[in-house]
Formats: C-alpha cells, sequence, structure tokens
C-alpha cells in the first residue's frame, strides 16, 4: 500500500527497496487490502461465511489500530501538525517547535471509539442476524476517524498536502467510507442469518 499510494516514484525506480519494512514504508491501507485477500482466500479454503469472518475480523482490529498508533507515539513518528495547544509535544524528528500528537488521536479515534462503537452494535441481535454489516462500519468508521485525525496530523513530507488541503490519509479513507456504506447497505438488505 505504501509502494503504490504514498511513493509509487521512488519504488519504482528503486524495485529492490519494496521487501524493506525495517526502513518503513507500511500503510494501513495496504495492510487492509492485504487482510482483505487473506480473509477472503481463507473463507474460501474452509468454506466459511466471508460476511460473518469479515465481521470477527473488524471487531478485532480496533484493538490492534490502538496499540499500533501507541507504537507510533513511542517511536515519535507520524507526528501532528505544529500546534500551541497546552499539550504539544516536541518530538525529536519533528524540529523544534510543539506538536499535535496526532497518534494519541487516532489511538483513541481509531482504536477506542472505534472498538466501542463496534461493541455496542455487536449487542444487538438485529446487526448480528446480519453479516457484514460490522464490517461495514469498520471501514466506514475508519475512514471517517482517520479523516478526523488527519486534520491534526502532519503530511507525509515527500507529498504534502493534496487537492483542497487534503492529506493521503484523508483521500485514501474516502473510498473507505463510500465501501463501508455500500457493505452496510447490502448485508442489512440480505435475509436474516441463522444464529
Amino acid at each position: 500500500g505504501y509502494v503504490l499510494f504514498y511513493n509509487p516514484v521512488f519504488y519504482f525506480n528503486h524495485p529492490m527497496q519494496i521487501p524493506a519494512v525495517w526502513e518503513g514504508g507500511m500503510a494501513f491501507h495496504g495492510g487492509l487490502i492485504g487482510i482483505a485477500l487473506a480473509i477472503w482466500a481463507f473463507t474460501r479454503r474452509w468454506w466459511l461465511s466471508l460476511p460473518a469472518v469479515a465481521d470477527a475480523v473488524a471487531c478485532a482490529a480496533p484493538i490492534g489500530l490502538f496499540f499500533g498508533r501507541v507504537a507510533n507515539f513511542i517511536n515519535g513518528e507520524l507526528y501532528g501538525r505544529p500546534t500551541d495547544v497546552a499539550w504539544g509535544m516536541v518530538f525529536p524528528r519533528g524540529g523544534p517547535v510543539p506538536r499535535h500528537p496526532s497518534q494519541l488521536y487516532e489511538a483513541v479515534l481509531e482504536g477506542l471509539v472505534l472498538f466501542l462503537i463496534l461493541y455496542g452494535l455487536w449487542r444487538v441481535k438485529a446487526v448480528r442476524e446480519r453479516p457484514g454489516i460490522l464490517f461495514g462500519v469498520f471501514l466506514a468508521g475508519y475512514g471517517v476517524m482517520r479523516s478526523i485525525a488527519e486534520l491534526f496530523r502532519a503530511p507525509d513530507a515527500h507529498i504534502g498536502y493534496l487537492w483542497g488541503g487534503l492529506t493521503m490519509g484523508q483521500v485514501l479513507s474516502v473510498p473507505m467510507i463510500v465501501i463501508g456504506a455500500a457493505v452496510i447497505t447490502w448485508a442489512a438488505r440480505r435475509p436474516v442469518a441463522e444464529t
């Protein structure tokens, strides 16, 4: 995902750098595509319900996102835009100005808030009876939460701001929101699944 969405020119000219993940270059949106393909292959292999497995994975994903964003904070990477708020922090690689601890904002929004939304919906019998709804809510919810957090996060230095001041993270979140809404609509219209 990072190769395709964030730095394709560099990796086109340096293809041997693609597997060098220890130098960075990981991206959520690419990971999501990889996980979606793995879920599809797994469910086909074992004759499982794709929507049901996708729901289960989606409900667990915010936990990993929470800890991943906390790790970003500890590593001092993916820091926020310059700020004058009282909780602004100086990050070693972010220059001398205080910045938003946007990694923590993302941990709360993409991790904690999204987990609580999915947990609350999972407790609703009508939602559990229609596999796919939780996966759709995860997709759309992550897109919305990421778009909000990106308002405080510094854009990638080699990309900067895109159309109308959007970041690449926001641009990539728009299809997630649209696809998530479509999945929710599709799952809600399906017959009730037996539990």
